[in-house]
């Protein structure tokens, strides 16, 4: 659980996934940025352009501001979902613009 705390992850139960009764160490949405991140890594060859990594921001975002609003609640799968969305396009926006930059 120290993992989750260094990343600065909530960890709160209720928005975590379980494997045979233990905690991840991190929230479900965090699990999917993380596997986002990951995903992009091993994707580098097939890197989208700058515009589409940022529109895969937008469903995180919506997901979290309208669960932030009290709009609703969302579920830990879309949390997972909208994550990985997220995680690959933030980092395959940092790798486009590493690239640029070398």
């Amino acid at each position: 659980m120290r993992i989750g705390e260094f990343s600065g992850c909530h960890q709160m139960p209720k928005r975590s996934f379980f494997i045979h009764g233990y905690q991840f160490p991190v929230c479900a949405r965090c699990t999917g940025l993380l596997v986002g991140n990951i995903l992009s890594i091993l994707l580098i060859p097939v890197i989208q352009p700058k515009a589409v990594a940022v529109i895969l921001l937008l469903p995180l975002a919506l997901d979290g501001l309208t669960q932030l609003a009290n709009w609703r609640e969302s579920t830990n799968w879309l949390r997972f979902l909208t994550g990985v969305l997220g995680g690959y396009g933030l980092y395959t926006a940092f790798l486009s613009l590493l690239i640029l930059i070398l």
